[in-house]
């Protein structure tokens, strides 16, 4: 596992959910947009396309995958053409459980082809037609108590859709999930956004299977819960904002940040893509924010993960202090 500095403890856990973000809490707001006939107008879907193979973002319109491409900062270079030799070359065999991943290249590695359990995972949601119980039939079956996260109980707020989840069977793909988020807090700085693992800032992302190909990923958001400011961020979004540190300002536009699995294809057991890891630029002059940001949040620029495919389930990443002695992934 790659040594990241994190000083406290965390569970991450998972939500099933077919329903929009908890930052649709915040979807009274509006904010102006305007839009130009002449331009070609992007979808979720072109989006998943420009960071696809050849063969899918080819089908996209040239000036659309240009624009699209503007607002891609990716965390792990983009590697669309990687073979199926050099995919071999990367040691599928690899286990997070017994090493550290230090230098940059093999961080990368992870992102491009993960562990052998996550690929297992990958193939399950293509060759099962993008079927979300594919993944479900992964989890575990014993269900957990959701832990108090960060003095949540105290101010009455209700991070996840249930008080009760469930983990992965593989601990390895359990830790794999830690990993991605660890990772965002590491190299957000690279893109310009300091980002953290706390309630208010990232603590979860939506599972999800991309419409069309099935391809597995994970939607994140960050800046969930904004400080209340009666000139900048007037809004109130209950219990879970009070205590917010979380300024609003120009990061809000770096929220959104997608994990790709790596793509397998479909007729054969080779494999189309590697994996990605983007933030998706959502600020105001650009293609994300006029065409797939909807506009009753434009404001808080969340782009929801069922407009990317089907919702399987909520991942969350929490602090639940020192007391617990590991990780720990839950599905609700």
């Amino acid at each position: 596992m790659v040594k990241l500095s994190l000083p406290i403890k965390f569970t991450i856990f998972l939500s099933l959910s077919l329903t929009a973000s908890t930052t649709s809490s915040s979807s009274s707001l509006s904010f102006s947009k305007s839009k130009s006939s002449s331009i070609p107008k992007a979808t979720p879907s072109d989006l998943l396309s420009v960071l696809g193979p050849t063969s899918q973002s080819s089908t996209v319109n040239p000036l659309v995958a240009k624009q699209l491409k503007s607002c891609f900062k990716f965390l792990v270079p983009f590697t669309p053409r990687k073979s199926s030799t050099q995919f071999q070359d990367y040691s599928i065999r690899r286990s997070l459980k017994d090493q550290n991943f230090k230098t940059q290249r093999e961080q990368n590695e992870l992102i491009w082809w993960p562990p052998e359990s996550v690929l297992e995972l990958a193939r399950l949601a293509v060759d099962s037609g993008g079927d979300p119980d594919a993944i479900y039939r992964a989890l575990d079956p014993t269900v957990l108590p959701v832990p108090d996260v960060e003095g949540c109980k105290e101010y009455r707020c209700e991070l996840t859709r249930t008080p009760y989840g469930r983990r992965f069977i593989s601990q390895e793909l359990n830790s794999y999930l830690r990993y991605l988020f660890e990772l965002i807090v590491a190299r957000g700085s690279s893109v310009g956004f300091s980002v953290s693992l706390n309630r208010y800032d990232l603590f979860h992302g939506h599972l999800i299977l991309a419409t069309k190909s099935g391809r597995l990923g994970i939607l994140f958001h960050a800046r969930e819960y904004p400080a209340y400011d009666k000139y900048v961020f007037p809004y109130n979004m209950g219990y879970c904002q009070k205590g917010s540190n979380v300024t609003y300002d120009d990061s809000m536009n770096f929220r959104n940040i997608l994990w790709l699995a790596p793509l397998p294809k479909k007729s054969t057991k080779g494999w189309e893509a590697p994996g990605v890891l983007v933030v998706l630029d959502a600020r105001p002059d650009g293609i994300i924010y006029r065409d797939i940001i909807p506009e009753y949040v434009d404001f808080a620029r969340t782009i929801y993960e069922d407009d990317l495919g089907d919702a399987v389930a909520d991942v969350n990443y929490l602090n639940v202090g020192e007391e617990v002695a590991d990780y720990q992934i839950f599905i609700c």
